[in-house]
């Protein structure tokens, strides 16, 4: 009777155990789910340049941060390839050993953005890639070499 019991029991307990696993649980993600916002802008020197973002954690929180308002920053020329500016603030690092291009957007050590007119090999958070520019375009619309320069990051 005590076998009879206990293997009830067993039976009782694994179909309750297995039921539960699949009951109220959200429907996994699929490929054709997509982010609400897939741009963001840079305004430098009056010219608005559209930025495809990434899909990464940094961009989720970077997209939360612009939706409180535009950022501002001051970017200077770094190593002949690249503007880098302080954003004043951390965001999360998805980083990942990466060859830049001209009109990459990246993030370096979480808290500063990176403009590339150029080329490098680093360890950085892809944020996105500016459109519509070739490289010597970039190189002009950066200032490359020329120092200091006004940035406005936004979503509209």
């Amino acid at each position: 009777m005590k076998k009879i019991f206990a293997l009830i029991a067993v039976i009782f307990i694994a179909c309750f155990s297995f039921g539960g696993c699949t009951k109220n649980q959200p429907p996994p993600s699929t490929d054709t789910e997509q982010r609400e916002i897939t741009a963001m802008y840079i305004t430098i020197n009056g010219n608005k340049l559209e930025v495809d973002l990434a899909e990464n954690s940094s961009v989720d929180a970077l997209v939360e941060r612009l939706k409180q308002g535009d950022i501002v920053y001051t970017a200077n020329d770094y190593g002949g390839f690249e503007k880098v500016g302080n954003l004043g603030f951390s965001l999360p690092t998805d980083n990942t050993q990466i060859t830049t291009q001209a009109g990459d957007v990246i993030l370096y050590s979480g808290n500063q953005i990176v403009l590339f007119y150029g080329s490098n090999t680093w360890s950085y958070t892809q944020l996105g890639k500016i459109n519509g520019y070739s490289a010597s375009e970039l190189r002009a619309l950066l200032g490359a070499g020329d120092g200091a320069m006004q940035v406005s990051l936004s979503l509209k």
